[in-house]
């Protein structure tokens, strides 16, 4: 989670959410990502939409099986979608999102049982840490 946040300090403009992918072995960090809508102008470019791209375009292969997701925000409904597209196995998040999350909050679009994959959800690490850098970055907006 500490990856991931050094990935959210790197947004810039943008929402500081930051996003990390493991390898199968818990360790090796495949690629990341922070937000970029802002910078890009892409409203698809989510930290973890981001990261999960980078690391598939690392392996050569879109199956992220045996992958895990770090993030520090809990996914929205359309990077839920990508966890489920992409096959990782789980996803760990620091802060909830009551407005817009879909790992368990507003939604639980990752352990929806009609889906066909459903990754293992971890919530709360580094929660208090992920949600300040939030909080201050709308404080000063």
């Amino acid at each position: 989670m500490r990856l991931a946040l050094e990935e959210a300090r790197r947004a810039g403009t943008d929402v500081p959410v930051g996003a990390v992918v493991l390898a199968p072995d818990g360790t090796t960090v495949l690629a990341g990502g922070h937000n970029e809508r802002e910078a890009t102008g892409d409203p698809t470019a989510h930290a973890e939409v981001l990261a999960i791209r980078r690391a598939a375009a690392r392996l050569g292969e879109w199956r992220l099986a045996g992958c895990t997701l770090v993030v520090t925000l809990e996914p929205c409904t359309m990077c839920a979608g990508a966890l489920v597209q992409s096959r990782v196995d789980r996803v760990v998040y620091g802060a909830r999102d009551e407005k817009a999350g879909a790992a368990g909050s507003l939604w639980d679009v990752v352990r929806d049982r009609r889906l066909n994959h459903r990754p293992e959800v971890i919530e709360g690490v580094l929660a208090d840490e992920c949600a300040r850098l939030l909080t201050d970055f709308f404080r000063d907006r």
